[in-house]
């Protein structure tokens, strides 16, 4: 959620899809993000969402990742999507088979 908050109010994060050179695509991962945390949140209740919310984040951060590699960042500026897309794989593998 941090991080679809922070497009909205840090210049830095509109200036990082310009460096990813999609800058187009800002706005719609962040309403992305802010989406999918708040279906983490309301997934702990509800299976189903859980399991689009893990699943949609996790594609989203492995998406990230990509760019990442892309661009040639480091390791310690993917480290972050790299980590949420692990995690959200997770949640997304436990909702399935529990």
């Amino acid at each position: 959620m941090v991080y679809g908050i922070a497009y909205f109010t840090s210049p830095h994060m509109k200036n990082e899809f310009r460096r990813f050179g999609l800058e187009k695509l800002g706005l719609l991962t962040a309403i992305l993000e802010l989406i999918g945390s708040i279906g983490l949140a309301v997934g702990i209740m509800l299976n189903s969402i859980l399991l689009i919310s893990s699943g949609g984040l996790a594609i989203l951060m492995f998406l990230g990742v990509v760019v990442r590699l892309k661009i040639r960042d480091s390791f310690w500026a993917t480290s972050p999507a790299l980590f949420y897309m692990l995690l959200n794989s997770y949640i997304f593998y436990k909702t399935i088979f529990s």
